[in-house]
């Protein structure tokens, strides 16, 4: 999971990378926040339930950014007081710990690049932006 940021202080996307079957999803946020984060966390966990929740997200990696800095709200279930995933962070200054997530944005960068804004962007815009590069064909390397 990782942030995509536009102009600063303008919206920016929450990403979140299946690394097996290498689909990203993006979402549209308003701001930078861990509020705006765990407010995508809700709502997927809402939309999915609980079962394929925590099938789809046992684990989420991120890195040390602010808009994850609060790991208790994203890992507990608004609903009934247990855990629905657990987060780990990224060693700092490692993104190679995510390289596909990376990519991934270097692709969204050549859509929307760095310092433009997203404020005039809708989730369908982004969700079109996801589909065609999810369908890009890459050459995947094989495990030993």
């Amino acid at each position: 999971m990782d942030s995509v940021i536009g102009r600063v202080g303008g919206k920016c996307l929450l990403t979140i990378h299946f690394v097996e079957s290498s689909l990203m999803l993006a979402f549209l946020r308003d701001a930078n926040t861990s509020a705006s984060v765990i407010e995508i966390i809700n709502l997927l966990d809402e939309v999915l339930g609980a079962k394929t929740f925590n099938s789809l997200f046992p684990v989420i990696l991120t890195d040390n950014g602010s808009e994850f800095s609060n790991p208790k709200e994203i890992e507990k279930r608004s609903t009934i007081p247990c855990n629905r995933t657990k987060i780990f962070y990224c060693d700092p200054s490692a993104p190679y710990q995510k390289g596909a997530c990376e990519v991934n944005h270097e692709l969204i960068r050549r859509i929307l690049p760095k310092g433009s804004s997203f404020d005039e962007l809708t989730q369908q815009d982004i969700t079109l932006m996801m589909n065609h590069i999810n369908s890009y064909k890459r050459k995947k390397t094989e495990q030993p």
